[in-house]
């Protein structure tokens, strides 16, 4: 094929990877492999998308070569000019999008994002207090007797978090992530009846442990979270309502969630990855009300490092494709394939936990197949289905092996998929764990062995394949 027949992306794509073939082969055929690999498998990661060529782009450029500590007009270094004009139109991007009063796009992460968040509330309710109380300015000018007392006072504080197996994320103040280890913590779950968020008692615990932050938001509940009633409950006790929309940021975008489900009229401060359901690339955000702007866009050099100016430049891309109207049906789509896909699972006899979703996930009890959710994901893997496995309120087999695994529509999504086509996927997601069973290690039982029926693998790889083919991963790209 010749470069006049190939699209603009393609031409990039095969320059780029010309150069960096030319300094390192294997680097180049790995991305090479990766695209073949995603065009192949049926992701359904909820954490994961798919990022537009233009946005992909947007990070491969000299902007990576900048250094930018501070803020739009107030760096520490000179020449960025060029720099302010990404984060700046970045910021007004995310502002306008979520309508919020302030957006700050630095964060390299998820958990930078969420620590930008618990430090800049720590500045704002434990920092500012101490420095008016001792007449000073700026944690310089105290004195060591009162700097020692703020330090007591920062490492002091409590947080309240969804508990890990109900749904909630270790960035929530669990004690393997650093959260754990700045707060003291105690989690809220859900009704072992509905799997539901029980807010009365998450009333009562937040008045017995009377936190500083309340943590709302999750990585694998799937039904929605009234933001009314959450900052009800964090005024009632004198707390912070945090908001960690990661996962969902999308759907919001999208005005699929409103009202009492859109976080961002509710939450003092919201935090969110820009690679999830927002489809943006691999980086965090924080959005917050105007009363903690001047402590949030001191994360860097408070928790950051050096800004990326790169993946800023990729940010105010996809928060700009985030904004046209089709998002809006887009995010739709994704609720209604979860929907879909969820009654798909339910009417082979599958176990899901609340009985189904109004968000874009849908966790599947796989114990009623008789395995754990390593067995399932590594089952589903061999078949060309990417999962991930994740636990289930009160789960026994604990966060490795767990006893479920996790599902997400927004990747397929952007694929094109439909809802009929959510059904077909949930026949041979029930095909391959129903051909599932444990295996032996050692000639011992195992949670992590299992047998797969003959064939079953290469049948359904096999019906992957053919559903995909009407639906091509980028498909302007041909690296030939």
């Amino acid at each position: 094929m010749s470069d006049a027949s190939l699209s603009s992306e393609s031409l990039a794509y095969r320059h780029a990877l010309d150069a960096i073939r030319a300094v390192e082969p294997a680097v180049a055929a790995a991305i090479g492999a990766e695209l073949h690999d995603q065009r192949e498998s049926l992701k359904l990661i909820a954490s994961e998308n798919y990022a537009s060529p233009a946005t992909l782009l947007a990070m491969g450029n000299w902007f990576s070569d900048k250094y930018a500590e501070g803020t739009v007009g107030r760096r520490f270094y000179a020449g960025c000019k060029n720099v302010d004009t990404v984060e700046a139109l970045a910021a007004e991007h995310a502002r306008e999008l979520f309508g919020a009063q302030h957006a700050y796009v630095q964060p390299h992460s998820g958990i930078d994002a969420n620590l930008v968040a618990f430090w800049a509330v720590l500045a704002q309710r434990v920092e500012s207090p101490a420095l008016a109380r001792a007449q000073a300015r700026h944690v310089n000018d105290l004195n060591e007797a009162d700097w020692a007392t703020l330090r007591r006072e920062l490492g002091d504080q409590r947080m309240l978090g969804m508990s890990l197996d109900a749904g909630g994320h270790l960035t929530h103040g669990f004690r393997p992530n650093i959260s754990g280890k700045m707060f003291e913590q105690r989690s809220y779950g859900t009704d072992p009846a509905t799997g539901l968020v029980d807010y009365d008692a998450l009333a009562t615990s937040a008045r017995e442990f009377r936190p500083l932050i309340i943590v709302a938001g999750y990585s694998a509940y799937p039904r929605l979270v009234n933001f009314r009633i959450m900052r009800e409950i964090a005024d009632e006790v004198g707390a912070t309502l945090m908001v960690d929309m990661a996962h969902f940021a999308g759907l919001v975008a999208g005005k699929v969630l409103t009202g009492d489900f859109d976080p961002i009229p509710h939450a003092q401060i919201v935090t969110t990855t820009t690679h999830k359901s927002l489809r943006g690339p691999r980086g965090g955000m924080v959005l917050c009300q105007t009363e903690l702007a001047e402590q949030v866009d001191r994360g860097c050099p408070m928790v950051l490092g050096g800004p990326l100016p790169h993946v800023m430049a990729a940010k105010a891309v996809a928060l700009a494709e985030a904004r046209r109207p089709e998002f809006r049906d887009y995010a739709q789509r994704i609720v209604d394939n979860a929907n879909a896909l969820a009654e798909g699972l339910l009417q082979r006899g599958a176990k899901l936990v609340t009985g189904g979703t109004d968000n874009h996930l849908v966790l599947l009890d796989v114990s009623s197949y008789g395995i754990t959710g390593r067995q399932a994901e590594s089952a589903l893997l061999d078949a060309n289905i990417v999962t991930n496995r994740n636990a289930v309120p009160q789960d026994g087999n604990g966060a490795w092996y767990t006893s479920g695994i996790r599902l997400g529509t927004p990747a397929l999504t952007t694929r094109g998929l439909g809802t009929a086509e959510m059904d077909q996927i949930a026949d041979l997601i029930h095909t391959v764990l129903a051909g599932t069973t444990p295996g032996t290690t050692g000639g011992k039982p195992s949670k992590a062995a299992y047998v797969l029926a003959d064939g079953v693998a290469d049948r359904v790889a096999g019906q992957t394949t053919d559903l995909l083919k009407g639906f091509p991963l980028y498909p302007t790209i041909d690296l030939g």
